[in-house]
């Protein structure tokens, strides 16, 4: 601990800083704002409830206003710190609000009405987490059916993009025959030809193999993908090729060649594929659309619009769903992010 805390705090200059350690800690500082505000945003309003939401100016934390029950009222009153007109302080309650007045009651005498302008008054407020934001969604609205869809479409499409692009890339390295850079710049080509371009055929597609309404329809038109070949046949291109000659002379047959060497030796490179391909498919969300139509078929994207109606947006539970959506993305992120630096960076090497 001791060492990282020298490195963090180390200056160009020695013991004085030098403007270079200036530049360097407010780039870093407002990077780090930049990269991780949103995200501690998102998670803390995701605990609020649709009232502390809508309140302007907003806040970080997930605060309520104080209730208290006053005798005569049916239901709890908001409290609020006032400036009397002798100015005093007190706690009052609000009883309503008409225009700029707000008429307010003394807790301990209910009686006697106290007309407050707005402008005076203060919430007495006080941190509260509105867990049902996470527990709602799951007994009420089927989430978990949504849940496992999205983890089935990404584990199963993500497995099959691995096997299918490495194969591609396998031959497209260590295979010498006509037309081979010819097919590569086609399979490149081919980043250039955005979705909305072949839905229409896609769709027709995917129809007329009855896999309309089908997960299957999801997963399949997505498998191959040109980023992962060309960064699969980059990496593959550095394996020595007198490597799979010698496994050759030992009898080993290509498809041994193909999982048991280069497999093996391309780990970091697929890590890479792995964490693009989760993040692609676990946040898709116009091609499920697209697909499916029956709701209990939906992913987690397409089960978040669920809470978007025609009159009214239920801020709080797609709040809270986006931040458990998250969550496999990151801990997949996690796992695998000891293969990112290698994976890329090996993807340039020849």
């Amino acid at each position: 601990m001791s060492r990282a805390i020298e490195f963090l705090f180390r200056r160009k200059g020695g013991k004085g800083w030098h403007w270079t350690d200036i530049v360097t800690w407010v780039w870093l500082i407002v990077g780090l704002f930049v990269m991780f505000g949103p995200a501690v945003w998102l998670t803390a309003s995701s605990f609020k409830s649709p009232a502390a939401l809508a309140e302007f100016p907003p806040t970080i934390l997930p605060y309520v206003t104080q209730k208290a029950t006053v005798e005569g009222y049916d239901k709890p009153l908001d409290l609020y710190t006032v400036t009397l007109e002798d100015g005093s302080t007190a706690t009052l309650a609000e009883v309503r609000r008409i225009g700029t007045v707000s008429q307010m009651v003394d807790p301990a005498k209910p009686a006697e009405i106290v007309k407050v302008n707005i402008a005076k008054r203060t919430p007495v407020r006080q941190m509260s987490f509105a867990t049902d934001n996470y527990t709602e969604p799951f007994t009420h609205f089927d989430f978990v059916r949504y849940l496992w869809n999205s983890v089935f479409v990404t584990v199963t499409a993500t497995l099959i993009t691995l096997v299918v692009n490495s194969m591609a890339a396998f031959a497209l390295s260590k295979y010498e025959f006509r037309g081979r850079t010819f097919a590569m710049l086609l399979i490149l080509a081919t980043l250039m030809v955005p979705l909305s371009v072949i839905m229409v055929p896609l769709y027709s597609i995917v129809s007329a193999l009855g896999l309309f309404n089908n997960l299957w329809g999801v997963i399949l038109p997505t498998v191959a993908t040109p980023t992962g070949v060309f960064i699969l046949r980059q990496y593959m291109l550095t394996i020595p090729d007198e490597l799979l000659d010698a496994a050759r002379m030992d009898k080993a047959s290509e498809w041994q060649i193909y999982w048991r060497i280069i497999l093996p030796l391309t780990a970091p490179a697929l890590a890479v594929l792995a964490i693009f391909s989760v993040v692609w498919r676990w946040n898709d969300f116009l091609w499920p659309l697209i697909v499916l139509s029956r709701k209990e078929l939906y992913t987690l994207q397409v089960g978040l619009s669920i809470y978007s109606g025609e009159l009214n947006v239920q801020w709080h539970f797609i709040l809270a769903m986006t931040v458990v959506t998250m969550i496999p993305v990151v801990l997949v992120f996690l796992f695998l992010q000891r293969f990112i630096t290698t994976g890329i960076a090996g993807t340039g090497l020849k």
